[in-house]
């Protein structure tokens, strides 16, 4: 990274380091169910991140992908295909952010289905979580994705943002009623997953990662 220098107030130069490139981050929709509650949530916290330069966000919405369950070494023409609209994205992101609902205390198939399909993709790279639900907020959910994206090398966020009862939380324009709370977790994060994200691809930068 250059660095260049600038003249402080006493006359002296000090290093000034130029502001990093954004993060690349991947927001994934989980659900693909019918009537989902998904997009909701999903726009609240896409309007956070348009407030923020330190990331540039594509949305991967798992409705938008034909992706069967049965796993093969050889997938079919139709399979790549649909592989070819969403792997890329991951491969390239530096960072993710999981919009998860809560079914039968845990995720949904959807998602499984996209984890299990990639793996380097997920490599050395923070996962953070939006979770909503009934009375649990989608938590459960939250605490399932944490043990297999350890065993995707991934770097799960402590914090999340989680949403109980989450139909009663929005107004019918998609508005949270109360937002004080909801927008604090989702700044903090963002900010943790911000450090997290800048801090595994200097470390990439300088010696790649190895499984």
């Amino acid at each position: 990274m250059d660095i260049t220098n600038a003249v402080t107030a006493s006359g002296t130069t000090a290093p000034v380091t130029p502001t990093p490139a954004p993060l690349a981050l991947a927001l994934v929709v989980a659900s693909d169910r019918e009537g989902r509650f998904a997009p909701v949530v999903a726009d609240w916290f896409l309007s956070h991140l348009a407030e923020r330069e330190d990331f540039s966000v594509t949305v991967v919405d798992l409705v938008d992908l034909d992706l069967p369950t049965a796993l093969s070494y050889e997938p079919s023409p139709a399979v790549l295909a649909e592989l070819a609209k969403v792997s890329p994205v991951l491969a390239a992101a530096d960072a993710f952010v999981v919009v998860t609902p809560e079914y039968n205390h845990s995720f949904p198939a959807s998602l499984k289905n996209l984890i299990d399909r990639h793996y380097t993709e997920w490599q050395a790279k923070p996962v953070a979580f939006v979770s909503y639900g009934g009375i649990s907020g989608g938590l459960r959910a939250v605490e399932q994705l944490r043990q297999v994206y350890a065993e995707m090398h991934s770097v799960t966020i402590r914090d999340t943002v989680s949403f109980p009862h989450a139909h009663s939380q929005f107004d019918e324009d998609g508005r949270h009623k109360d937002p004080a709370g909801a927008e604090a977790a989702a700044k903090a994060l963002l900010d943790q997953l911000a450090w997290w994200g800048h801090a595994l691809r200097d470390a990439k930068a300088v010696r790649p990662y190895g499984a």
